[in-house]
């Protein structure tokens, strides 16, 4: 079944010259490493096709590569959605405009989407499995994809600390540095380097963290402290990943006002408390133990609160 999901995505790329790559609102590295990658990956296979990676940016991982618009004739287009569960966060673009539509996600499924689906939430990332798709067909990677790929992988695995990283991941990854000779130590400090003022803003989370007595943790992030600190909802959500091991906390959460879309983004982790589930109550979603959602106000935030301490209260008791 593996392999006629390998070949029929490679067969469908091959047939159309107009494809569109999509992914989630709220781009961070895996997203943007499997789309950027797959697209250099289909203009090294195939010179002639016009490629389009669209979606809003994101200043912080610019240098994964620059983003199109969509373009204006969509006739006889295929779109691929990656690293995105259901339609509503697909980031510029709605699959009944193309001609054909494949997702590639390795989220727990939530809706059928696109006309073609490869869902597998046991991969680590859709950068794993564009990787995947790579050496299972006649698609040629470039060592400049094999990077961006390798940045998304890491950054969903939190350098292969989560636990949906498999022995395919690290037998994926060993293929892809033997093959591409990477350079870890510039694409690391791509990842890594930040500005100073998002360290001070970390020092600002740590210290206004509320922490409720079943250990769950969040902060609620106001345009007002975001501007003080002159940093995007995007940057503070991406700290999430930051206050893991903390003694006595379970789950933890960052809100933050996100300007552009006028509403309030909130990254969710655990290292225990199953938390996709609560999320999908607030129509967002995710993996057990990482969960986004996108809320229409703080006091949509006070509520989702209450419900994740209610869920590491079960987990405490179980």
């Amino acid at each position: 079944m593996r392999m006629n999901i390998y070949k029929k995505i490679y067969n469908l790329i091959k047939k159309y010259d107009t494809i569109v790559l999509a992914r989630h609102v709220g781009a961070d590295p895996d997203a943007l490493g499997s789309t950027i990658g797959l697209k250099e990956i289909i203009e090294n296979t195939f010179e002639h096709k016009k490629v389009y990676v669209i979606g809003n940016p994101a200043s912080r991982f610019k240098y994964l590569g620059s983003l199109d618009k969509l373009p204006s004739n969509l006739e006889n287009s295929l779109l691929i959605v990656l690293d995105t569960p259901d339609k509503l966060r697909i980031d510029g673009a709605s699959p009944e405009l193309f001609t054909y539509s494949i997702k590639i996600d390795h989220h727990p499924f939530i809706e059928k989407v696109c006309d073609l689906e490869w869902i597998d939430d046991e991969a680590s990332s859709a950068s794993q499995m564009i990787i995947e798709l790579v050496y299972n067909t006649k698609l040629k990677m470039t060592k400049s994809a094999a990077g961006k790929l390798y940045i998304g992988l890491v950054a969903d695995t939190d350098r292969f600390l989560f636990t949906y990283t498999t022995d395919k991941t690290f037998h994926l990854v060993s293929r892809l540095m033997n093959d591409y000779k990477l350079d870890f130590e510039k694409l690391y400090t791509n990842l890594y380097t930040r500005p100073f003022k998002e360290v001070k803003f970390e020092g600002y989370i740590a210290n206004n963290l509320t922490v409720t007595d079943n250990g769950f943790a969040y902060i609620k992030l106001t345009e007002d402290i975001l501007s003080e600190y002159d940093v995007d909802a995007a940057s503070a959500g991406n700290m999430v990943n930051n206050f893991n091991y903390i003694e006595g906390i379970y789950a933890w959460a960052v809100f933050s006002y996100d300007k552009n879309n006028n509403n309030i983004r909130g990254s969710i982790r655990s290292r225990g408390p199953i938390v996709n589930e609560v999320a999908s109550q607030f129509k967002g979603g995710g993996h057990k133990y990482a969960s986004g959602v996108r809320l229409n106000s703080f006091d949509e935030v006070d509520e989702l609160v209450k419900a994740l301490d209610l869920q590491c209260k079960k987990y405490i008791e179980k």
